[in-house]
This record gives structure tokens, sequence and C-alpha cells, in this order.
């Protein structure tokens, strides 16, 4: 029982809430998840049992998209609709569309963020969350991560003093949403929150080859076993392949090192397949030139 189970989380529950119910679903320990999702936001979690948990950090690195809505007029202590209002300016006039895909167009490419307090960030071995309970402040580093684009999906009229805008990014690893709404409000010249967020896409998987938890409880075994578990390399898209012969296979599954190929992939680590079986994924040793070692290689039953 190895492969990737595309799930819908609910709104309600941890990313590892969900771990837990795929274990009890699956009556296996060996599971894991691939992103958190905070538990008010919904969405695309893809979740590995057996094997497919080796490639969790190499799905984590794909690109995610969302469907996210920003409230201009208040500021939160979480950045999201959750936390207690800190800061308020009054919209007496609506932002214009114009000036907001303006200002999405500043925002679009390689952008600097500093995680939020009410995160799971790490600073001295404690996490940002943990720090904020506690009435704590700590420096928070900066970091990079990319927006690849961002698109205007609708504004709606000033309601309580304040405007909604909804739109729909996509984005690098370890971006953070209510950041990004807290920084696209300042730049609109307003304190903001994320008032709401959905993940439709995570890598290869998107909303439309989902499953809830209600579709997968109405299942009986054969269904959850054959019918829902996609395999290991649809997590791998991102990541070239390589072909090999069987002797170089034998080698692959001892785990052993190999020249490198021929044709060099355009991406490292890769994945090294035998009759478009994934048997490994493989980086260039970093030493030892022309040379290429295993970093997971991946035993079925």
């Amino acid at each position: 029982m190895n492969g990737i189970l595309p799930l819908w989380k609910p709104r309600g529950l941890t990313s590892h809430d969900c771990v837990i119910k795929v274990r009890r679903l699956y009556k296996t320990k060996k599971v894991g998840h691939t992103g958190t999702l905070d538990p008010e936001v919904e969405g695309v979690l893809p979740i590995c049992i057996g094997q497919a948990t080796k490639i969790v950090p190499y799905l984590t690195e794909t690109k995610k998209t969302y469907i996210a809505e920003m409230t201009l007029g208040a500021a939160t202590e979480t950045e999201d609709s959750h936390g207690s209002v800190v800061e308020t300016k009054q919209v007496i006039r609506q932002v214009s569309e114009q000036d907001i895909k303006k200002v999405f167009k500043e925002f679009t490419g390689r952008i600097e963020q500093i995680p939020p307090m009410f995160s799971a960030v790490k600073v001295n071995g404690r996490k940002l969350y943990e720090y904020a309970r506690a009435g704590e402040t700590v420096e928070r580093p900066s970091r990079y991560v990319t927006i690849h684009d961002i698109e205007l999906l609708g504004i709606k009229g000033i309601e309580q003093n304040c405007q909604k805008i909804k739109f729909k990014v996509e984005c690098s690893k370890g971006t953070y949403i209510r950041t990004l709404c807290v920084d696209l409000g300042k730049a609109m010249g307003y304190p903001a929150h994320m008032s709401d967020l959905t993940r439709i896409k995570t890598g290869s998987f998107d909303q439309s080859t989902t499953y809830t938890f209600d579709q997968l409880e109405s299942m009986n075994e054969d269904e959850l076993y054959r019918s829902v578990l996609l395999p290991i390399d649809k997590g791998l898209e991102h990541l070239d392949i390589v072909h090999v012969d069987q002797s170089t296979a034998e080698k692959v599954f001892n785990g052993q090192k190999l020249p490198g190929p021929a044709v060099k992939p355009n991406t490292d680590p890769f994945q090294v397949q035998y009759e478009n079986r994934l048997l490994a994924l493989y980086q260039y040793h970093k030493t030892e030139q022309d040379v290429i070692k295993p970093i997971r290689v991946f035993h079925y039953d």
C-alpha cells in the first residue's frame, strides 16, 4: 500500500488531524502530509502513504495556488479574520480595479516577507506562535518567496468601512498569504488582513481530483486502496526522469552511485525509472564530478 491520497482538507481540522484520520482509514502509521494548512483553511492537501512518505520534502517544494480574500480597513494580530483587531482605517473611497492591479503587479516576482508571529516558523528553537501566545515578541528573520502570478477575481463594495478583494495567487513554497494580504493592503494605503483562503492546487494536484473525508469514509477497502491512491511519481512530475536499463536498475535498487547520464536532466534531484516504474530519486554528487548518488530508493512490496 504505497501512494498519494489527493485529499480535500475541510475547515476545522489541522493538517495533522487529517493524517490521524487517514491512518485510521488505511490502517497504517506510515502517513505524512505535504504542507501545513491552517485549521480554518480548506483545500488540496496531498497525503503520502507507505513508500510515498519518502517524497514528502520534494512535494512540499512545489508551487501552490490559492483563492484568497483580503479585507482592507482592519489589521488583526494573527493577520487573518480569527485574531483581534489591532488597527483600523475607514475605507471611504473604494480602491479602484486599476489601482489594485497596479499593486498586484508590484508584488509579482521575488518578494521579501516577514513571517507572522502566529506561525510555525522557529526562532531560537521555539515556534513563533509559542512566543505570541505567551505575549512575547521576537525579531523575525525575513525570507524571500516568489509570487508567480496574482489575478484579481472580484471587488466588493464598502461594507462596515471595509472593502473586500478576492484574488487568485500562484506562489512558491513558504509563502504566507496572510502576510501577502497585509503587505498588499499597506501598498494600497490601508491596514488589512486575510479574511478567507482556499488552496486549489499544489504541484500537479488540483481541486478536481481530490476526495473529501465523507467520500472516503463511504468507500470499501478495495476502493480506498485501488481507486483512490495515485502512484508515487504523480507527486514528482516537476522533476525530470532518467530511464535506465535492467542492469543499471539492479544497481539503483542496491543504492549505488552511478556515472552521470549522457543527457543531463534539467532538475537536480531527478527521478530514475526502469520500464516507466519509479525506482529512486538521484542527485549529482557534490564533490565527485559527473557522479550521481541516490537520495531516496523505493522498495515495493
